[in-house]
């Protein structure tokens, strides 16, 4: 709350009339060093509260911070790698969209181009042309 000019002099002409013309001087000296004294009390408790208080919190938090750093570097990683997982999942369900050009015929072929390569032993057993038992077998390394 801030005091404005009028409420000064409001004041100033209140003491004036009880106190009177001659005691005011002296009353104003003493308000003034109570201020002084108060403001500097308070001065040496904030600074106390600092040195014992603030600085020494500040302190303990050093090493909590540091052992913090790494788990958030973690903390990033994962958040990221799983922002990552599903954006790809996102694209997943996606379709791709054919070519106008290309024939109905033509898909079996472009499977064949997209499908993963799982193994030289699957190829293998596909030119053998195994039975599905014996394919599986040749993949596992059975035969």
């Amino acid at each position: 709350m801030k005091i404005g000019l009028w409420e000064l002099i409001v004041v100033f002409v209140v003491a004036l009339l009880v106190i009177g013309p001659d005691k005011l001087p002296r009353y104003a000296q003493m308000l003034g060093k109570a201020l002084r004294e108060f403001r500097n009390a308070t001065q040496d408790m904030t600074k106390e509260l600092k040195e014992n208080v603030v600085e020494p919190l500040e302190k303990a938090q050093e090493p909590l911070r540091e052992a913090m750093e790494p788990l958030e570097e973690m903390d990033r990683e994962i958040r990221s790698s799983v922002s990552d997982v599903d954006r790809s999942f996102k694209d997943l369900g996606k379709m791709k969209k054919k070519p106008a050009d290309e024939k109905p015929g033509d898909q079996k072929a472009a499977e064949k181009e997209s499908a993963p390569v799982l193994s030289e032993d699957v190829h293998e057993a596909d030119e053998l042309q195994l039975t599905e038992p014996a394919a599986e077998a040749a993949v596992s390394g059975k035969l």
